[in-house]
């Protein structure tokens, strides 16, 4: 009976102890500077350079595994033969989070800092609990305070008299204890009460451990002082600058930090006692009770009365819990409300800022509606575009979505700015893109030359990229279901920005995770299983990007090659090439002679084995990623393409040159000519 009570007594020691441990690692970082700081241009990395970043990252990753007393580790990969490949990194764990943790974090940003950031000389990427940056340039021991970025809830407390004159006082002291830590962590947590009904501010600072204490108090301090500027009267706010941080807001966002205990006094020795000898106990008729009886009796009842105080704790413990949820569930719920107010523009002020909608600012439409250049007030061109149908959603819904939307953020993803919903008119505004989109240069005869194969292979590259982050590390899953190079817009630099890849959420299209009675994309590039069968997923789009990669190639539409080519489309054409071992006469003439050959035969390859008819044999994006970048990875064996044209039905059994391992011996069967693809997006 003992020995049962006990087992339940170390089952409920455990539950409490292991209850709050919580290891929670954003999918995606709430800021990201992909090489634009003044000091270090937007340049992009060589191979040595690239080699010796994936080294430096994998040695930070490895390193935060171990038991860091402050949570940070810098490390420089290269050597001085070669100065310009050498690379400068660094992570930064918050310093009241525990080994596991920090590991957890810094593996995830060394893995999406380059997913994210690509080729680029310089990054930055935080994360809730910790930091990850490179660079080219040594950034050790300097206080660096050329990037900043401010994170504000915009409402207003209720008593700002009170709270702001806190809030100063509790700051000031931050910044002085945080650069005096003892501990090494440059790392200082406060709270203090601002009202009559013992409403709280929770507060941190911290800077890089490698500053001195003066430089990190200067970093804070000059943070600090733009909190008026910023955030003021905002109940919650970050400020971010590569060397220090800090945070405030009205929950406790943190884990207690407490002082390294003193050492304990040395004991003093002393003889033991001599032994006491045992008598037996009285088992004669005196009225005595034996020691056998009160230990039978006495154990139990502690026993019993253990497993009551444990129970009371859990039980208030799961309490406590509950109203810390609520008051999260909350604070996040006023930080969504605050992003639909700054989101949401007037119908006059778009008036205003496209003219009324003027003819000579209109520069494009889509499946959606017109879209037209636009200048805020505050000087920022964007793209407007209005939606010529109405949406099946109500207001309230409408906006969650665009709030989803608008929280989507990768460099290879055009941005939501903001929207207006008045009367019928819904107009969703984006950032602007100056070199309009990938068809105007892809199948244009005088513009072609413009797109070189380096600068295709890299506009391959961040299509790829931008899809891996909608299908996996977005926090909605996102099939774009109209992926096509009309929908992938060029920045100045011609880096591809993947369009109208939350249109299917914002309208709400009828359709469920795995099928939809409705069909929505663009003939060419839909995948057969949608088309015929209503059935979708990730892998639609996959087929997509196939068709895409191969018109990036060629520089030839997939519907008028068909037109022009005897019948044959795009995909057919390009898997008689491939099969007849000569597939770089798919390239585009235009590029002539200078391109990578590997790069080229491999691209076909990839095109090939993301337009196959088995959806299951189609790669993931992750995949594709990973073989775009990789040439250590032996790529399989192509199938034959969907929609494969029976115009021409000679034997297809030739095989390759042995010196290309995709040779097939199978006849292909024939086809009826057909083409399709697809997207959704659903809460993960």
């Amino acid at each position: 009976m003992i020995s049962r009570n006990i087992l339940i007594i170390i089952c409920c020691l455990l539950c409490l102890l292991n209850f709050d441990k919580r290891v929670v690692i954003a999918q995606d970082p709430p800021v990201i500077n992909c090489g634009n700081s003044p000091y270090n241009p937007n340049t992009t990395t060589g191979k040595n350079y690239q080699t010796n970043l994936n080294f430096l990252l994998s040695t930070l990753s490895s390193n935060a595994s171990r038991a860091t007393t402050n949570g940070f580790y810098n490390f420089t990969a290269g050597n001085g033969n070669d100065p310009s490949s050498t690379v400068y990194g660094l992570f930064l764990c918050r310093g009241d989070i525990n080994t596991d943790v920090c590991a957890q974090c810094v593996e995830t940003a060394s893995r999406r800092v380059v997913e994210y950031c690509g080729p680029q000389k310089t990054a930055i990427i935080w994360y809730v609990y910790c930091m990850l940056r490179y660079s080219n340039e040594s950034m050790f021991s300097r206080a660096d305070q050329n990037i900043k970025y401010y994170i504000w809830i915009t409402q207003n407390v209720s008593d700002p008299e009170r709270f702001n004159p806190v809030l100063g006082d509790m700051m000031d002291s931050i910044a002085s204890q945080a650069a005096n830590d003892r501990s090494g962590k440059k790392f200082a947590v406060n709270e203090s009460v601002y009202s009559p009904f013992q409403k709280r501010i929770y507060a941190f600072g911290q800077c890089t451990p490698d500053l001195s204490s003066g430089d990190c108090e200067n970093c804070l301090r000059n943070v600090i002082v733009d909190l008026p500027s910023c955030c003021n009267n905002s109940p919650g706010a970050i400020i971010l600058v590569p060397s220090c941080k800090i945070r405030y807001d009205l929950y406790k966002f943190y884990n207690t930090v407490t002082p390294a205990p003193a050492p304990a006094p040395t004991p003093i020795l002393l003889p033991p006692p001599p032994p006491t000898p045992l008598t037996p106990a009285s088992n004669t008729g005196d009225g005595g009770i034996s020691k056998q009886t009160i230990v039978a009796v006495v154990i139990p009842a502690a026993v019993v009365v253990a497993i009551v105080l444990f129970a009371l704790a859990f039980c208030i413990a799961r309490r406590s819990r509950k109203r810390y949820d609520v008051i999260v569930e909350t604070t996040v719920r006023e930080s969504e409300i605050s992003m639909v107010e700054s989101l949401q523009y007037n119908f006059n002020a778009i008036q205003v800022a496209t003219n009324n909608f003027a003819l000579g600012n209109k520069i494009g439409e889509g499946g959606f509606g017109p879209v037209y250049q636009g200048t805020l007030p505050n000087g920022q061109l964007v793209a407007v575009k209005r939606l010529s149908r109405s949406s099946a959603q109500g207001v309230e819904e409408f906006k969650n979505e665009i709030v989803l939307v608008a929280r989507l953020q990768h460099r290879n993803l055009v941005r939501l700015l903001g929207f207006c919903l008045e009367g019928k008119e819904k107009v969703l505004i984006y950032e602007f893109v100056k070199n309009k989109s990938l068809d105007y240069f892809l199948f244009d005869p005088g513009k072609q030359k413009l797109l070189d194969w380096s600068r295709r292979y890299k506009i391959i590259g961040g299509i790829a990229r931008g899809l891996l982050y909608l299908h996996e590390d977005s926090r909605l899953k996102i099939i774009h279901r109209d992926l096509k190079a009309s929908n992938v817009l060029l920045d100045q630099n011609m880096n591809p920005k993947i369009a109208d890849f939350g249109m299917a959420r914002i309208f709400q299209i009828d359709q469920s995770k795995e099928n939809t009675s409705r069909i929505a994309g663009t003939f060419g590039y839909m995948a057969p299983e949608y088309a015929m069968h209503g059935f979708f997923s990730a892998k639609s789009d996959v087929f997509s990007f196939g068709v895409l990669l191969l018109e990036i190639i060629t520089g030839k539409k997939n519907r008028s090659f068909y037109q022009t080519n005897g019948g044959d489309n795009l995909l057919s054409y390009a898997w008689r090439q491939w099969r007849a071992g000569t597939p770089l006469s798919l390239l585009d003439q235009s590029i002539g002679d200078s391109y990578a050959r590997n790069e080229v035969i491999r691209s076909i390859h990839i095109g090939l084995l993301c337009v196959q008819e088995d959806v299951e044999q189609r790669p993931t994006m992750a995949s594709v990623v990973l073989m775009l970048n990789s040439y250590s990875i032996t790529l399989p064996t192509p199938k034959r393409p969907a929609f494969f044209g029976r115009s021409r039905t000679q034997s297809l059994s030739e095989e390759l040159p042995k010196s290309d391992k995709s040779t097939s011996t199978k006849s292909v069967p024939e086809q009826s000519l057909n083409e399709v693809s697809i997207t959704e997006l659903y809460p993960r």
